[in-house]
C-alpha cells in the first residue's frame, strides 16, 4: 500500500476503535459498526462489493453487509486493519493508490466529525495528494450538481468543472474540505460557497452545504 493510503487506514482504524460499535457517523444512519462491516465488505467480497455502486445488486450487498455487521466489532476493525485478503482487487498494483486513499480520508472524518470536533491539520502530502483528486471527486462524488463549479484553494489554486453553460459557483476550503464537501458533507465542512442565489440553491439540492 502507498504510505497515505496505509496512514488512512490506521487512522480511520483508530478512529473506529476509539469511538466503538454504536458510535455516530455522517454516512446517512450507518453506526460505526456499518460502517467497518463496509469497509470489509468492500475489500473482502468483490462479489457484493458491485452493489455499492451498481443499484441492480444493492440488495445483496446490505444483506452481505448486514450479515458482516453482526459480527463482533473488534473483529470487523482487526479485519480491516490488516488490510484485504490476498484475493481481493484491492492488492493489485496501484489499486490501493487510486481507489482507498479518498474512501480512507472522507470515512475518517465520517467518524471524527459525527461528534463535537477540533480542526485538525492536515500534513502537505496528504493535502496535495488530495488535492490532485477533487476533480474525480467532483465527477464521481455523493452527487453531480447541475451548476458549473469553480473549486479553489485559499493559496489560489483552482479548478473549474464545467456543466455545459450552467451557472457557476465558488467552493473555496482545503483540499479535503473541498473533498468533504465533494462527497456530500459539506454541513460539516469548512468551506465558503459563493454565487447567484438561484445557482447556490441549486448546488444545494445536490449537495449539503456549510452549516451557518
Amino acid at each position: 500500500m502507498s504510505s497515505l493510503a496505509r496512514a488512512e487506514r490506521a487512522r480511520l482504524t483508530g478512529l473506529l476503535s476509539a469511538a466503538g460499535p454504536d458510535g455516530p457517523t455522517l454516512c446517512g444512519g450507518w453506526l460505526t459498526r456499518d460502517l467497518a462491516a463496509h469497509l470489509v465488505v468492500r475489500e473482502g467480497r468483490p462479489d457484493a462489493a458491485a452493489g455499492i455502486k451498481v443499484h441492480a445488486l444493492a440488495r445483496w450487498t446490505r444483506r452481505v453487509q448486514d450479515r458482516a455487521a453482526r459480527r463482533p466489532y473488534e473483529q470487523l476493525v482487526k479485519s480491516f486493519r490488516s488490510g484485504p485478503p490476498a484475493f481481493s482487487p484491492f492488492n493489485l498494483p496501484g489499486v490501493d493508490e487510486a481507489a482507498n486513499l479518498l474512501e480512507y480520508f472522507v470515512h475518517a472524518e465520517d467518524v471524527r466529525r459525527a461528534v463535537p470536533f477540533e480542526p485538525e491539520p492536515v500534513s502537505a502530502e496528504l493535502a496535495e495528494a488530495l488535492w490532485r483528486r477533487v476533480p474525480m471527486a467532483a465527477r464521481l462524488g455523493e452527487s453531480r450538481p447541475a451548476v458549473s463549479l469553480r473549486l479553489a484553494r485559499p493559496d489560489g489554486r483552482e479548478v473549474t468543472i464545467r456543466r455545459g453553460e450552467r451557472p457557476l459557483v465558488t467552493v473555496t476550503g482545503e483540499p479535503g474540505e473541498l473533498v468533504l464537501f465533494l462527497f456530500g458533507r459539506g454541513a460539516k465542512a469548512a468551506v465558503t460557497v459563493q454565487g447567484e442565489p438561484e445557482a447556490v440553491a441549486e448546488l444545494a439540492e445536490a449537495l449539503p452545504l456549510p452549516e451557518s
